[in-house]
């Protein structure tokens, strides 16, 4: 393609990507609301809040793909996720709208569903069990992605992330992990398969321990290549394993299920 916008390109996870995901495009325009540094000689630097609608609109225009990592990236107060979780969103829908429709990789998380028990295997079309507000508003977004796909053709690939680290950090992370390479993998896959539509993946490497289940999405032909069970010896010594009645032993969502922003 010619030219790849990245949201939230100045967070951990964009930050990566920047360097990663070069190969898909010549040009690759970096977004986000806080300053990038200085370019690369194949970077376009935008500094764009999401909840600008026309600032959001220039930023989208002229570009063939989207990888949309911009937005609240954790749990927090409402008034934060609203701005850029759900107005934001919507900003960016727009504008791919009006822009030809870009085809977008939107970073939704496993928080859609983190009220599931650790020991229940999901398939894609299990129902939202959001665990907090910033997981409500991944499940906006997907909902949001699937109406535009159905009275637009927008086409989107709903990436609902677990962990993607350079490695995992803790025992839930051994279920939940997603090696930068294979998200960036994902990533490339999601832009060279001929039709896409709008479906649900499940962001996972191919963790042992793993609970979700990608096999709805073996038309795309992306198999992620790192495991990490190959840690955890590593998360073994370094980290105390919870107890059974801990929610981070207990839920697929971990400890936001304890929802620390809402006040008795």
């Amino acid at each position: 393609m010619k030219r790849l916008l990245i949201t939230g390109a100045a967070g951990q996870l964009g930050r990566v990507m920047r360097t990663k995901l070069a190969v898909l495009a010549g040009t690759v325009r970096l977004a986000d609301r806080v300053g990038l540094g200085t370019p690369a000689d194949h970077e376009e630097l935008v500094q764009c809040d999401l909840a600008d609608g026309e600032a959001v609109n220039a930023m989208v225009a002229g570009c063939d793909g989207i990888v949309h990592l911009g937005g609240a990236s954790t749990e927090g107060p409402f008034e934060g996720i609203l701005r850029g979780n759900i107005v934001g969103l919507y900003n960016l829908f727009e504008a791919a709208r009006a822009n030809g429709c870009p085809r977008i990789v939107f970073a939704s998380s496993n928080h859609t569903i983190g009220y599931y028990p650790q020991e229940q295997r999901l398939a894609a079309d299990a129902p939202f069990r959001p665990d907090g507000l910033y997981g409500v508003s991944k499940c906006f977004g997907e909902a949001l992605a699937r109406m535009y796909f159905e009275k637009f053709g927008q086409e989107t690939a709903l990436v609902r992330i677990g962990s993607c680290t350079p490695e995992p950090a803790n025992h839930r992370m051994l279920s939940t992990w997603l090696s930068h390479r294979d998200f960036a993998s994902l990533v490339e896959a999601v832009f060279h398969v001929p039709v896409l539509g709008c479906p649900v993946i499940w962001g996972a490497s191919a963790n042992d321990a793993g609970w979700w289940d990608n096999a709805h999405i073996g038309w795309l032909g992306w198999k992620p290549r790192d495991n990490a069970d190959h840690f955890r010896a590593r998360v073994a010594q370094a980290v105390t394993k919870p107890r059974p009645d801990e929610s981070t032993a207990r839920f697929q969502g971990g400890a936001y299920v304890d929802n620390p922003i809402f006040k008795e």
